[in-house]
């Protein structure tokens, strides 16, 4: 039986607010971007869940203009960090310096761009791990470390990556265990033929467009509350978890295709990460509970960047997509246990 919209009573007025948001950002951002739909939805999603994103994308396509466009429109700090091969741990989260103070002198920390609602972590991939590293402590505890003094990281607070998939010169990949802390993998492709002339369009002519911010930070700490207590089913919650172990080469009941093609398969967060995006999309979509829909819409940017595939499958032509979907058709939907 699906739950009623009466669970959220306490807090009606923001689940309103939430619900009515969606046509009021598009129309927001249909100002600047063209297209792109579901990037947009999952990017709102992770906003509204409270987690980090990876985008991946080529050059040109809008990625900072869209996420500078969503800072505007909650009202969020943005700070855009353009990641290089000489960028220092400290260009990122901030240093002690020496200062004249009272008299005497004392050091003083200077927040680094870190310090931000929203971050834009441009390219991260063409950063030596050590700089990657830098981000690790921020994403997972909102606080950076500096000569053992904790800073706590302005609320709410989300990195955004970008990655370019084609110059892979010269570039140092995340590790895993950096990639696990992004909640999706977004990929961003190019536009259809109308939708780029549309831009063009737009881009050749004379015209100042601004965003009107209708948000503000403690909106977004509130939907994240809410958020989390939308219902789900365990059924849909136990589903999310096989689909989850059934990407897992060399276990119990591991698909054959899987144990042929993937090296190393997804960890527990994507199951939670799944969860929690099928209840900020339920809200968005005007619903208030999850649905199985729901995790099978966003497995595939909660799985992506979580599965690595070996040789063998890209000698036959698979990519990690093609895999996923074959494991979303597979995975039995079916209320059982254990």
């Amino acid at each position: 039986m699906e739950p009623a919209i009466d669970t959220f009573e306490s807090e009606k007025q923001t689940v309103e607010q939430l619900i009515e948001s969606r046509a009021r950002i598009d129309q927001e951002l249909s100002k600047v971007i063209v297209g792109q739909k579901d990037v947009i939805e999952n990017l709102l999603i992770a906003l509204f869940a409270g987690g980090h994103c990876l985008i991946t994308g080529a050059p040109g396509l809008a990625k900072t203009l869209l996420i500078k466009s969503i800072a505007q429109i909650f009202h969020l700090k943005f700070q855009r960090i353009q990641f290089t091969p000489d960028l220092m741990p400290a260009d990122i989260t901030g240093t002690e310096i020496l200062q004249e103070a009272d008299g005497g002198r004392r050091m003083t920390f200077i927040q680094g761009p870190i310090f931000g609602n929203m971050i834009l972590a441009d390219e991260i991939n063409r950063t030596p791990p050590k700089t990657q590293a830098a981000l690790l402590e921020a994403m997972q505890e909102h606080q950076v470390t500096a000569s053992g003094i904790r800073h706590q990281l302005p609320e709410p607070f989300f990195v955004l990556a970008t990655q370019n998939p084609i110059e892979m010169e010269g570039t140092y990949p995340l590790p895993e265990a950096q990639l696990d802390r992004f909640m999706f993998n977004v990929v961003i492709d190019y536009l259809p033929e109308d939708e780029e002339v549309e831009v063009v369009t737009r881009t050749t002519i004379n015209r100042a467009v601004s965003i009107q911010p209708f948000f503000t930070a403690e909106d977004v700490l509130r939907f994240h509350q809410v958020v989390r207590k939308v219902p789900i089913a365990e059924e849909i919650v136990r589903y999310a978890v096989r689909l989850t172990a059934a990407s897992r080469p060399k276990q119990k009941g591991s698909p054959d295709f899987v144990n042929e093609w993937v090296s190393w398969g997804a960890g527990l967060r994507a199951a939670q990460y799944m969860v929690l995006g099928a209840k900020a999309r339920a809200l968005i979509q005007g619903r208030s509970f999850a649905r199985l829909e729901d995790i099978q819409a966003l497995a595939c940017a909660a799985l992506r960047h979580r599965i690595l595939i070996n040789y063998r499958a890209e000698a036959d032509g698979v990519t990690v997509e093609s895999l996923i979907a074959k494991l979303v058709a597979l995975v039995d939907t079916r209320p059982t246990k254990g």
